[in-house]
C-alpha cells in the first residue's frame, strides 16, 4: 500500500516503562532525602514493562479502526503513541494529516477558560485559523447541546456536559485523523447514538477514526475493521467480526491465567480467594447468585467495597454490581462470604462471564473472568413466536401490553 492510500502507518512500535520496584514508593522529597541518609549504599532496582511490543499495521482513508482487547492489553497506551501525548521507546509512525483526540473527559482543555474560549483554543492546538474554527462554530455549539453555559468556564460544567462539548470540538474540527479513547460512556444513550453517526459520517467523508471502546457492541456498530492486542502486542488486524472471534476464543486460556492472584491487577493487598456461580446453568428468568470468598487481611485499614460485572461472550458489561450502591461495606478484620443475589435480570442464551473487583481508595485485586455460567435456549415469554420477535437488544425484559 503506497503512503498516499494510507493514513497511518505504524512499524515495529514499542513503548516499554520503566518501574522502581524497590520498597515503598515515595513522593516527598523530604522522606527521599531521609531514606539516602539512613541507606546510603541502597540502590534503586528497577524492572521494565512493555505496554506495547514490535507492533505493526497500516490504516487506509476512510477506514474506522477498532482497537480492542482486555484491561492492560495496551489499547490505550497505542492511541496515546498514535496521537502524539507519549513517545515511542522504539518503532515508527508515519501520520498523514492533523489528528484530532478525546482521550478523556476535557482532553485539552482549560479549566478556567469558557467553553467558547476552549473551542478557539483546541482548535489552535490542532493547527487550524480562527477562520476555519469560526466558520465551524455554530456546528460545534448546535451538537454540543451546550449553547446556554457556552461563556461559563468549563470547570463548572458536569462531566456530561464537558464530554458533549470536546466531542464535538474534536469531530467538527477538521483533522483528518480522530482518535477515541471510551469517553462516549460518559454521555446518555441519546448522545452515545448522535456521537456514533457522527464518526461514522467522518469516515465516510474519507477521514480516518480510531477507537477504543470496552463496550463491543459500539465498535460492531461503527467500525469498518478491528485489531486485537494482548499484553501490548498486535494478535490480529483484520475484520470486527474476526478481531471478536479472537477475543473470544482467547479467554479460556486468560480465565487459567486469572486464577494466580499474583498474575492479577491490584495492590494486592486483599485477593479474592474465591468466585462462584451457584447455578452454572440456568434459564434466562432465573435468579442470579453469585458467591464471593473474601479472606481477612492484616494489611488493610479500614473497610473495603467489591463489585462484580457481569458480561457478554463479547466483553461487554452488561450490568455492574456495586456493592457501595447497596449500603455494603466490609471490614478486613475477618473474612466474608457475601452471595450477590440479581433479580430480574433476564439474560439471553449465551455463556456470561464474571469480573470481581475488591476496592478501597483504589483496586485491591482485579479478577477477571472469575467465573462462566450459561444461559439456556428457552424463553421466559409465555407465547411461541419467532426468533425474530427476541433478536434485537442485549438482554430480555419482563414486560407486558395494556390493551384497552
Amino acid at each position: 500500500m503506497s503512503a498516499n492510500d494510507t493514513a497511518i502507518t505504524v512499524s515495529e512500535l514499542s513503548k516499554t516503562y520503566r518501574l522502581n520496584v524497590a520498597g515503598a514508593p515515595v513522593n516527598r522529597i523530604t522522606d527521599a532525602v531521609i531514606n539516602k541518609a539512613r541507606h546510603p549504599l541502597r540502590r534503586t532496582r528497577y524492572e521494565y514493562f512493555d505496554a506495547i511490543k514490535d507492533v505493526s499495521f497500516d490504516v487506509p482513508w476512510g477506514e474506522a479502526l477498532g482497537i480492542v482487547g482486555r484491561n492492560g492489553a495496551g489499547k490505550s497506551t497505542l492511541l496515546k503513541l498514535l496521537t502524539r501525548i507519549t513517545s515511542p521507546t522504539k518503532g515508527s509512525i508515519d501520520l498523514g494529516g492533523r489528528v484530532g483526540s478525546l482521550l478523556e473527559v476535557g482532553t485539552g482543555f482549560h479549566p478556567e477558560l469558557t467553553g467558547r474560549e476552549n473551542v478557539y483554543l483546541n482548535g489552535a492546538l490542532l493547527g487550524m485559523s480562527r477562520k476555519e474554527i469560526r466558520r465551524r462554530f455554530d456546528d460545534i455549539v448546535e451538537f454540543s447541546g451546550v449553547s446556554k453555559f457556552l461563556d461559563t468556564q468549563v470547570k463548572r460544567y458536569s462531566s456530561g456536559m464537558y464530554v458533549r462539548l470536546a466531542f464535538s470540538v474534536a469531530a467538527h474540527l477538521e483533522t483528518e485523523i480522530l482518535a477515541i479513547d471510551e469517553v462516549l460512556a460518559v454521555g446518555d444513550a441519546e448522545f452515545q447514538a448522535k456521537s456514533l453517526a457522527k464518526m461514522r459520517d467522518v469516515a465516510k467523508d474519507g477521514r480516518t477514526v480510531l477507537y477504543v471502546s470496552h463496550q463491543i457492541q459500539t465498535v460492531t456498530a461503527l467500525c469498518t475493521s478491528a485489531i486485537y492486542l494482548d499484553k501490548g502486542r498486535l494478535v490480529y488486524h483484520g475484520s470486527v467480526d474476526g478481531a471478536l472471534e479472537t477475543y473470544r476464543s482467547s479467554f479460556e486460556k486468560f480465565q487459567i491465567e486469572q486464577s494466580d492472584p499474583t498474575k492479577r491487577s491490584g495492590t494486592g493487598q486483599l485477593r479474592l480467594a474465591g468466585v462462584q456461580v451457584l447455578e452454572p446453568q440456568q434459564a434466562p428468568a432465573d435468579e442470579k447468585l453469585i458467591e464471593l470468598e473474601l479472606p481477612a487481611s492484616s494489611h488493610l485499614v479500614g473497610d473495603y467495597f467489591v463489585s462484580c460485572h457481569i458480561n457478554d461472550i463479547n466483553g461487554s458489561t452488561i450490568v455492574q454490581c456495586d456493592s457501595r450502591a447497596v449500603g455494603a461495606w466490609f471490614s478486613p478484620d475477618r473474612a466474608h462470604r457475601p452471595v450477590l443475589r440479581i433479580d430480574n435480570l433476564w439474560l439471553k442464551p449465551g455463556t456470561y462471564t464474571v469480573d470481581a473487583f475488591v476496592c478501597q481508595a483504589g483496586i485491591l485485586d482485579s479478577w477477571e473472568g472469575a467465573a462462566v455460567f450459561e444461559v439456556l435456549p428457552s424463553s421466559p415469554y409465555p407465547e411461541l413466536t419467532s426468533e425474530e420477535a427476541l433478536s434485537a437488544g442485549i438482554v430480555l425484559s419482563d414486560f407486558h401490553y395494556e390493551v384497552s
